[in-house]
């Protein structure tokens, strides 16, 4: 696997330079620059500007591989031999209103097999990345998830619907569950981040629905590569394209399994 290895550190820097580019325009941002593309989904030429340093960048690294990303509005399958998924700055509401927590995401998929992921932090300089066959890390030191056992003591992290509201009352439900019978509920504001938060232990859980592929691919990975367990609210594996996803340790991810089926397939 040593040519992943040398691939993720060109990903890396590349998602670090992205990074610097998203918080030196951070002062330039006003109303003018933000656009809506549905019910609370804001977009501004920072998002698409570092789409687009990031996608040529990345285009000389494997220039025959696919790529889906954010801006390009695009959520095709994985039909080539390699395919780039991109978030080029995951928590645009959170960047336009200043508050400090959004990230790049970057993964790679080969044959439908996510082997890679990077997801970059710039507000703390957090990288966190792993490639098939290593372990995760963040910032040159390996990470593991949380070995905690029990629903009752873990911290979870969540996103809340801002655009799908069909499942809301169900979520609710959960919601109401969790909140009860946890040691809480953290909403950030950028799905990549939270799931590196999960694989490096911050968070021992993680849920969500109403997802893209390139909100996930990474994180989603980082995590199975720390040692633990993705899936679907019924535990299918069709968490990138499946638009919802538990993340967890073994343990947590399977009491979270349980509420999901008493408290939001009824």
């Amino acid at each position: 696997m040593e040519y992943l290895e040398k691939l993720c550190q060109e990903v890396i820097l590349i998602s670090k330079e992205a990074g610097s580019y998203i918080l030196s325009e951070k002062q330039n941002i006003n109303q003018n620059s933000i656009e809506k593309k549905g019910i609370n989904d804001l977009v501004t030429f920072v998002d698409k500007t570092s789409e687009k340093k990031i996608k040529q960048k990345l285009t000389l690294l494997l220039p025959k591989a696919g790529i889906i990303a954010e801006e390009s509005a695009s959520e095709a399958e994985l039909n080539t031999k390699y395919t780039w998924l991109i978030d080029p700055l995951d928590g645009t509401t959170n960047f336009v209103h200043g508050v400090p927590f959004y990230s790049v995401s970057i993964a790679l998929a080969c044959q439908n097999e996510i082997v890679l992921g990077v997801v970059y932090e710039p507000n703390r300089n957090e990288c966190f990345y792993s490639w098939k066959g290593a372990p995760a890390f963040l910032n040159d030191n390996v990470i593991r998830i949380s070995p905690t056992k029990k629903l009752a003591e873990a911290l979870i992290g969540t996103g809340f619907p801002y655009s799908d509201f069909s499942v809301l009352p169900q979520y609710l439900n959960v919601f109401t569950y969790l909140l009860q019978h946890s040691r809480g509920i953290r909403r950030p504001g950028s799905a990549a981040v939270d799931l590196a938060y999960v694989a490096c232990g911050r968070f021992d859980a993680f849920f969500e629905y109403g997802l893209h592929p390139w909100d996930v691919a990474a994180g989603a990975f980082l995590v199975q590569q720390a040692g633990g367990t993705a899936g679907t609210f019924n535990n299918t594996c069709n968490y990138i394209f499946g638009k919802e996803i538990i993340a967890a340790n073994s343990f947590i991810f399977n009491e979270l399994l349980t509420v999901f089926g008493k408290k939001y397939f009824i």
